[in-house]
């Protein structure tokens, strides 16, 4: 590590949980960040400022006037552009030792398996449950772990799942796709509070650098926030036998 590598992260360096080790493996590390708006813009200033080697950020979408309520990494003169292109420059801009790439095609497919293969974590900062679906059934399959975010209303939730943990559920045994409707809810038509998904968004970039530098104990289960109330809850989730993901059902499809 160069001086100025040491100088920039020594704030990280000096925690015992993550030292001059963990800051290597943070650099060594490769992020797939799929979404660049609410949730995804502060991921990904958080994980290039604190020194995630490498990012791909992905996001079909161009920004719009109504997205700079609360989508932190687009500006005024972003407008029309690509979101993934506007994040990469705004997350390049602080921390140009950072390798950045933005996925600016709607991830589906192989180009989903690919991009998640090739990653050692992924954030997924989606607002449809389509999207949640595929990025988790990917996950699961590459052995992936995933920080699972959404923010709608007043209202937040987190939770990491993680398939190299046996005991670990997946985003389908919280979520059984049976259960809901595919484009439930989205902020276009719900409404979000601004401050709410850069809460939820630090929250998975918080979960990020600790899985990929070794720090600490990933969460589990599932935290939810009430921000009218300002209230936390956490849930216990065991894995479903039946997920049709992860489970003895989804292991016979296969």
């Amino acid at each position: 590590m160069s001086d100025e590598a040491l100088l920039r992260y020594s704030r990280q360096i000096m925690l015992e949980a993550i030292d001059i080790e963990g800051q290597e493996r943070l650099l060594a590390s490769h992020a797939l960040v799929v979404g660049a708006g609410g949730l995804g813009s502060p991921v990904a200033l958080y994980l290039a400022a604190a020194g995630v080697g490498r990012l791909s950020i992905a996001d079909a979408d161009t920004v719009e006037l109504s997205n700079l309520q609360r989508q932190i990494a687009h500006g005024m003169a972003d407008l029309g552009h690509s979101k993934a292109a506007s994040a990469r420059e705004a997350a390049q801009e602080l921390n140009p030792g950072c390798r950045i790439e933005a996925l600016t095609q709607h991830l589906d497919g192989e180009a989903m398996e690919a991009a998640v293969a090739d990653a050692d974590l992924v954030l997924d900062c989606t607002d449809r449950f389509s999207s949640r679906y595929a990025i988790n059934a990917a996950c699961r399959r590459a052995g992936v772990p995933l920080v699972s975010g959404a923010a709608i209303r007043f209202s937040g939730q987190l939770a990491v799942f993680d398939p190299r943990d046996p005991d670990c559920p997946c985003y389908a045994c919280l979520y059984p796709p049976d259960d809901l409707g595919d484009e439930a809810l989205s902020c276009a038509e719900s409404g979000v509070v601004a401050p709410l998904v850069g809460l939820i968004g630090c929250f998975q970039a918080l979960e990020a650098v600790k899985l990929l530098s070794g720090a600490g104990t990933p969460h589990r289960g599932l935290s939810t926030f009430d921000g009218l109330h300002g209230q936390w809850r956490h849930f216990q989730v065991p894995r479903d036998p039946a997920c049709v993901v992860c489970g003895n059902a989804g292991k016979a499809d296969g």
